[in-house]
Formats: structure tokens, C-alpha cells, sequence
């Protein structure tokens, strides 16, 4: 395949950026970077741009840094919300990938950010929170908490047992209360011995 050399004059990841040199299919220069102003021949008269072009790259890895770094501080201290479905048994179906992540971050917190840059050593396939490292830049990196949770919440039985030991305790006090009333009426019984003492005294005296 013939090859061709041109000169950059935007970034093309994997590529390279303004000013550089590269050759290339000459079908892809031809067909895609001459088109769509990605590139210029390399030529005499488009070797003149080059200090331009460098200069156009200082700028642009310049705003890239101080963006990234700003977005690597903000990043940090935000937690992600992945909500995915599980079984009874509180296990995973399928995993949360860096692509999942990407679009979470562009939902809820209005990010754009490629999912290559989110650094996952293997997919999450665990319920909770996870530390995920975060390359936002080649000499900025950051961590981003994301929380797993389930879509299906697992019943709990200890809840359902609460309000049967509240109703014991309450029979319990009604079982007071009535051994409570029982034993009053005694006590009454007990002052009328004292009264028909008083009418034999009364007899007596006539």
C-alpha cells in the first residue's frame, strides 16, 4: 500500500498533533485528513506553517492541562450511582464496565468524559463502593468513588419480628393491670369486719 507523508495540523489520537510529521496510507490522506482539514501535505510551502502549528498545540495542551485539572478536583469528591439488577441472593447480573461509568457521569453530573480514560482493572461485578482511577490527562490522575447498588432491595425478616415482640410486651402489661384490679376488692372486704364491731358496741350500750 503506497504511503504518504503529511503534516498534522489538528490531534488525531493515535496519530499524533499539530506539526507532526507522520506518514500514512496515502488513500487515508486523500480520502479523510486532506478533506477534513486534519492534515496538509507535506510540501515546501506547507513546511512554513509548522512554528504555527506548534504554537496552536502549546495553547491547546496548555487549556487541556488546566481543564483536566480542574476536573480531576471535582471529580474526586463526587460519588457515582450505578443502580443494577441482582438476584434474591444480592448477586450482580453482568458487570459495570467503564462505558456504564462514562454515560453514569454524563447523566448525573453533566461530565463528558471518554471512557478510556476510566481505568478499570476488570469490570465490577460486586454490590458497594468502588475506587476507580481515573487518567484524565498524561501527567493528571484522578479517583472517582463509584457506589454499585440493586435495583431489586433484598427483603429483611428481623424487620417483620419488631412489631410481634411490641405487642408481647403490651399483653404484659394488660395481665398487670388485671392482677392489679383483682387485688383492690380485697382490700375493701377488709374494712367491713370494722363496721359491724361498732353496731355491737351500740347494742351493748342499750
Amino acid at each position: 500500500m503506497a504511503k504518504t507523508e503529511v503534516i498534522l495540523t489538528h490531534n488525531i489520537v493515535g496519530l499524533g498533533g499539530e506539526s507532526d510529521q507522520v506518514r500514512v496510507a496515502a488513500g487515508y490522506a486523500r480520502n479523510y485528513l486532506f478533506p477534513q482539514g486534519f492534515a496538509v501535505p507535506l510540501n515546501g510551502a506547507n513546511k512554513r506553517r509548522i512554528e504555527s502549528l506548534k504554537q496552536r498545540r502549546a495553547e491547546r495542551e496548555a487549556h487541556e492541562f488546566n481543564t483536566m485539572t480542574e476536573l480531576a478536583k471535582g471529580v474526586s469528591k463526587l460519588i457515582c450511582v450505578i443502580k443494577v439488577k441482582t438476584g434474591e441472593d444480592g448477586k450482580m447480573f453482568g458487570s459495570v464496565t467503564a462505558g456504564m461509568i462514562a454515560d453514569e457521569l454524563k447523566h448525573q453530573f453533566d461530565i463528558a468524559l471518554d471512557k478510556r480514560k476510566i481505568h478499570l482493572e476488570h469490570a465490577l461485578r460486586a454490590l458497594g463502593e468502588h475506587e476507580v482511577a481515573l487518567h484524565l490527562h498524561a501527567e493528571v490522575k484522578s479517583t472517582l468513588k463509584v457506589r454499585v447498588e440493586s435495583l431489586t432491595p433484598i427483603s429483611a425478616p428481623v424487620v417483620e419480628a419488631a412489631p410481634a415482640e411490641v405487642k408481647t410486651e403490651k399483653r404484659g402489661k394488660r395481665v398487670e393491670k388485671i392482677e392489679a384490679a383483682e387485688e383492690k376488692p380485697k382490700a375493701v372486704k377488709a374494712e367491713k369486719p370494722v363496721k359491724a364491731s361498732k353496731a355491737e358496741k351500740k347494742a351493748k350500750a342499750g
